[in-house]
C-alpha cells in the first residue's frame, strides 16, 4: 500500500459473560473506555485525533445507529473530527481497522482510532406488529439476537452452518471438543501469565441489583480453564437434536460484551505525534463462500493474502484465526497445514468470547503482543463471516 500504516496502544475492555457484568453498561460508555484508554495509552491527547471508526453489528440504547459519533466526541475527539460506523458480520473489528486505514492512504486522515463494541446482553425483543397498531389476539415478540445468528439466506442457525461444514468435510465432535478445550487451557495460560491482562484496561461497573457500591471489572468472565474433557463430551448437541449434532456449547464461541480500540496512523504522523508503532498493517482480503458453509471463509481469504503477498503458510510465524467454532479452525488447519502450534496460543473466541465489534481489534492485540515477545515479524488474523465470507489480514512487527 502506497502509505505504511503503523498500529499501537491497543486496548480493551474485560469481555462479560452474557447477562452479566456488563449487561447494564450503555455500548457507548464501553466504546468510550476503550477508545480513551488506547489514545492514553498511545501518550497522545484526544485533540490530536482526526478519525474513529467504530464497529458495531447490533445497535442497542438510543444512540444506536449514531454510535461512532457519540463514542468520538464523549471520547473528547474534537468536533471537527470525523467518525464512521462499520459492520462486516464477525469481522467487524478487523473491518474498522481497514476502513481506518483507507481513510489515512486517501488522505482523507492522519491519525484514527479503530475501535468497535458489543453488548449483546441490551440487544432488545421487537414486535413487528405494533408500528401501525396490532390486530386482535397476542402479539409476538422477536428477540433482536436472532437477527444476528441466522443466516440471511437459509434462515438456519449460525451453528446450523458449522453442522453443514463439518459434515461435509467429516470433522469429528471428538476433535472439536479437544479444539476446545485446548482453547480454554491457553486462555486460562493467557491470564496466570498476565499475556491478556496487558490488553485490558479495567472499567467500573454499575453494582448489581438495588444498592450496593460499583465495583472494578478487571478480569474476562467467559474462560473456564477446569473445564474437563469428559465435561465437553457430555455437552448436548446445540443445534441438531437429531442424534447427528457435533456442535455444542463448548466447542463453540462465547456470547459476550466488551469493546476494544486501537491506534491506526499514517507512520510519518505518528512519528511526528511521538507515538511508539508497533506493528505494520500490511494487506487484507476478504473472500466470498457459499453461505451455508460460512466457517469455510477464513481458507480462501488467508489463501489470497498470502497470493497477494507472494508467502506461504511457512512464512508467517503466528496466525488468530476466530474460533467461531472449534470446526472452522479445525478446517483452516487441514486445508492450509497451519501447525498448532502457532496458531490461537492465547484462547479465542471459545473462551474468552467474541463480540464481533471487538474481537478482531482484540485479535490483531494479541497478535501485535505476540510478535513482540518472541521476536517474529509476520502474523494473520482472519475469520469467517456470518453471510458466507472469509476475512484475513497481515500485519507485520515493528518492535524488533
Amino acid at each position: 500500500m502506497p502509505t505504511d500504516i503503523v498500529l499501537a496502544a491497543g486496548a480493551r475492555t474485560p469481555f462479560g459473560d452474557f447477562g452479566k457484568s456488563l449487561r447494564d453498561m450503555p455500548l457507548h460508555m464501553l466504546g468510550v473506555h476503550a477508545v480513551q484508554a488506547c489514545i492514553t495509552r498511545a501518550g497522545l491527547e484526544p485533540a490530536q485525533v482526526d478519525h474513529l471508526v467504530f464497529g458495531n453489528t447490533a445497535p442497542v440504547d438510543h444512540d444506536g445507529l449514531f454510535i461512532s459519533r457519540k463514542v468520538a466526541l464523549t471520547a473528547g475527539l474534537p468536533e471537527d473530527s470525523a467518525s464512521l460506523g462499520v459492520v462486516r458480520a464477525c469481522g467487524t473489528g478487523l473491518q474498522a481497522i481497514v476502513s481506518a486505514a483507507q481513510q489515512i492512504t486517501s488522505g482523507h486522515s492522519a491519525i484514527a482510532v479503530a475501535a468497535g463494541a458489543e453488548n449483546y446482553s441490551r440487544v432488545p425483543y421487537l414486535a413487528h406488529e405494533m408500528r401501525w397498531g396490532a390486530g386482535r389476539g397476542p402479539v409476538t415478540l422477536v428477540d433482536g439476537l436472532d437477527y444476528i445468528y441466522r443466516c440471511p439466506f437459509t434462515r438456519e442457525l449460525m451453528g446450523d452452518t458449522a453442522e453443514n461444514l463439518a459434515e461435509r468435510h467429516g470433522y469429528r465432535r471428538e476433535d472439536m471438543d479437544v479444539w476446545g478445550l485446548m482453547s480454554q487451557q491457553r486462555a486460562g495460560a493467557a491470564m496466570a501469565s498476565g499475556f491478556l491482562t496487558r490488553q485490558i484496561a479495567p472499567i467500573e461497573v454499575p453494582a448489581g441489583g438495588r444498592g450496593g457500591a460499583a465495583r472494578l471489572f478487571e478480569h474476562d468472565e467467559f474462560p473456564r480453564p477446569q473445564i474437563t474433557l469428559d465435561k465437553l463430551a457430555s455437552l448436548k448437541p446445540a443445534f441438531r437434536k437429531d442424534g447427528s449434532g457435533r456442535v455444542t456449547a463448548g466447542n463453540s464461541s462465547g456470547v459476550t460484551d466488551g469493546a476494544a480500540a486501537l491506534l491506526v496512523a499514517d507512520a510519518q504522523a505518528a512519528r511526528a505525534a511521538g507515538v511508539r508503532a508497533q506493528a505494520r498493517l500490511v494487506d487484507w482480503s476478504v473472500v466470498g463462500v457459499p453461505p451455508e458453509i460460512m466457517g469455510a471463509g477464513p481458507v480462501p481469504a488467508i489463501r489470497r493474502l498470502l497470493q497477494r503477498q507472494g508467502l506461504t503458510v511457512a512464512d508467517i510465524d503466528y496466525f488468530e484465526i476466530n474460533e467461531a467454532f472449534a470446526v472452522v479452525n479445525l478446517h483452516a488447519e487441514r486445508e492450509l497445514g497451519i501447525p498448532r502450534e502457532r496458531t490461537n496460543l492465547y484462547g479465542g473466541g471459545i473462551s474468552i468470547g467474541h463480540p464481533p465489534g471487538a474481537t478482531g481489534l482484540r485479535m490483531t492485540m494479541t497478535a501485535m503482543h505476540h510478535l513482540a515477545d518472541t521476536g517474529g515479524r509476520l502474523a494473520i488474523l482472519s475469520m469467517c463471516l456470518g453471510s458466507g465470507m472469509g476475512m484475513a489480514a497481515l500485519v507485520e512487527n515493528l518492535a524488533l
